[in-house]
């Protein structure tokens, strides 16, 4: 009797492509996911140019480390999860993960909610990259990629109380961007 074997996915063709070190291989995995990841390194960084950085140093890792994959999670999650680990360490080596001194402005924050349906995903963004480094750590962490309070804690060196009230003043810093310009932008349709 012939015991019938699973063909290869495409996916498992280029993750042993990728092993084996084929650079044509190595080079469409890159394609397949450098667009998703770039977008995940420039919620982390304060400048597309370290962006970019971590980019790099992070698929270096990736391929470096491609043999150690394993199919109990998709691939595009391991490399998200190495492209945040990296953005992490980048920013601890410099120094970026103070804790900031943004006590007054949180303070006068307005705690109403704010639609996102009018604003680009560009807009969004940028809005993001204005947080102080470790608001916009905690941010990006818990509201984008799901990680708990005590998960964040530890990925950070802080604890989950400190967690949870840098997200939240994260939060209400974001609304009150978004406020202001739903504020400017009223008045300019008023004045015109």
């Amino acid at each position: 009797m012939k015991l019938f074997t699973k063909p290869k996915s495409d996916e498992d063709k280029l993750i042993e492509g990728c092993i084996a070190g084929k650079r044509e291989m190595q080079r469409l995995l890159y394609d397949l996911y450098a667009k998703k990841m770039m977008v995940v390194c420039l919620r982390y960084a304060p400048t597309t140019f370290e962006a970019e950085d971590i980019m790099q140093d992070a698929f270096i890792k990736v391929f470096n480390n491609i043999q150690n994959f394993k199919k109990d999670c998709p691939l595009e999650f391991w490399i998200r999860r190495i492209m945040i680990n990296t953005a992490l360490k980048h920013l601890r080596s410099k120094q970026l993960l103070t804790v900031s001194h943004e006590a007054e402005e949180v303070a006068n924050l307005s705690s109403g909610e704010v639609s996102l349906s009018g604003y680009t995903m560009d807009e969004l963004l940028s809005m993001i990259q204005s947080l102080a480094p470790r608001y916009r750590m905690v941010f990006n962490l818990y509201a984008i990629e799901g990680y708990n309070h005590k998960e964040i804690g530890e990925m950070l060196g802080i604890s989950e109380g400190t967690s949870k009230s840098q997200y939240s003043r994260a939060r209400a810093i974001l609304q009150s961007m978004l406020l202001r310009q739903e504020n400017n932008l009223k008045e300019h349709v008023i004045s015109n």
